[in-house]
């Protein structure tokens, strides 16, 4: 046992190697940052070299600003939107994040951008796509990773999934269906990863980057809409939302299961459904 005056629970990150999967902005971003304030090395990776640029140094800047070598964060450009190099793009990524050591924590928030796609519409292609960066990235790398992962149960991958596999809006089956394929994925990645811990966040609307893709006009409605959906009348932060992921480290008892973060839209009554056209 550690003596009385140890910390017990904030270090037990301490010196861990955690990998950030779409970590160059918003939620991915945040779980990186807490991350570090953990004690953790990061690794940080999106597919935008300029984005991954400035979240490196903003990383940096908080690590110095709290007393923490910037040494301990480092990024790698990793692109999972092409079927014929997303593989090879990620042994190239795990190579990298190896340098100094195997890694104990993978993250996963990459996704794909939301296409609202009506059944009626729906092509092959389209669906597809919508699954490419979530369902098949995170396949490609559960499988490489027990060659570049601490193999024991202080170790994790985290996935991350979304309210919308339970409760979708108006035309939003394809999506809902690879939320929900992500879910799965997650009990079968515990199992054939253990004694590695998988686990998912269920994330509700959390406003980040990808808002501002909305008009201007749009957006307040958008918003209020999102706040009626839950039952706290807010719509989520990054990093709020970043401390289930963090969770999902600590807790080595914890796999193959689902951790909400989403404000309590599923068990909220409002009616008025996502208002994002």
């Amino acid at each position: 046992m550690p003596p009385a005056t140890a910390h017990k629970y904030i270090n037990k990150l301490q010196g861990h190697r955690v990998l950030v999967l779409g970590a160059s902005t918003g939620v991915g971003f945040c779980v990186a940052e807490a991350a570090l304030e953990h004690g953790a090395h990061v690794v940080v990776s999106s597919s935008n070299q300029t984005k991954l640029d400035k979240a490196v140094a903003r990383l940096q800047a908080h690590a110095q600003a709290i007393g923490a070598s910037s040494d301990g964060v480092t990024g790698k450009t990793c692109d999972l939107s092409q079927p014929d190099t997303i593989e090879n793009n990620i042994i190239q990524l795990l190579e990298f994040a190896t340098k100094g050591g195997k890694l104990d924590h993978v993250v996963f928030t990459a996704g794909d951008a939301i296409s609202i796609t009506a059944l009626k519409d729906a092509t092959v292609e389209s669906i597809r796509k919508t699954g490419m960066v979530r369902e098949v990235g995170s396949i490609m790398l559960a499988k490489h990773l027990p060659k570049y992962i601490s193999v024991n149960v202080r170790s994790s991958f985290t996935v991350t999934g979304g309210t919308n596999t339970w409760r979708p809006g108006p035309d939003w089956a394809i999506i809902a269906g690879s939320g929900g394929a992500v879910e799965g994925l997650t009990r079968g990645f515990a199992v054939g990863l253990a004694p590695v811990r998988v686990n998912c966040v269920q994330l509700g609307a959390v406003h980040t980057e990808l808002f501002s893709d909305i008009p201007k006009e749009r957006l307040p409605a958008v918003l209020e809409s999102l706040r009626k959906e839950g039952i706290t009348g807010t719509v989520g932060r990054p990093d709020e939302v970043a401390e289930a992921y963090i969770y999902c480290m600590k807790d080595t008892f914890a796999t193959g299961g689902v951790v909400e973060t989403n404000g309590g839209r599923l068990v909220g009554d409002g009616k008025d459904g996502l208002v994002f056209s």
